[in-house]
């Protein structure tokens, strides 16, 4: 069976089109792989959570009896020393859990408003 002349061209010319559509869906088309997307979907959910769990962190701080003294604390340190010390507290833990939660940590430090941080 013979084809016609124009057959090869256009079979390249598919194939070229078709791998230029891909680069282009992936690279500016929004497209992405499974895998990117439940990535991106278990980062989100993480900081949904976090951030659900924030009332809960201060409504410990709150309750804490020894609350002004751990206050004092975190206002005399910076920086990642006090996320630290904010995981030190106790307050950083979610209910159910044994270890302090980090992002929890940096997140109710930022709804405390100590000294304008």
């Amino acid at each position: 069976m013979t084809f016609p002349e124009w057959t090869k061209p256009g079979l390249y010319g598919a194939l070229g089109g078709a791998i230029a559509v891909s680069i282009l869906g992936f690279t500016w088309g929004g497209w992405m792989t499974n895998n990117s997307a439940e990535t991106m979907a278990k980062e989100m959910v993480s900081a949904e959570v976090t951030l659900a769990m924030v009332p809960i962190c201060l409504n410990m701080s709150t309750a804490d009896p020894e609350r002004t003294a751990k206050l004092a604390v975190l206002q005399e340190i910076s920086g990642f020393g006090r996320r630290n010390a904010m995981m030190e507290t106790g307050w950083a833990t979610r209910p159910g859990s044994d270890a302090p939660d980090r992002d929890l940590a940096e997140a109710c430090l930022a709804r405390l408003e100590l000294d304008g941080s």
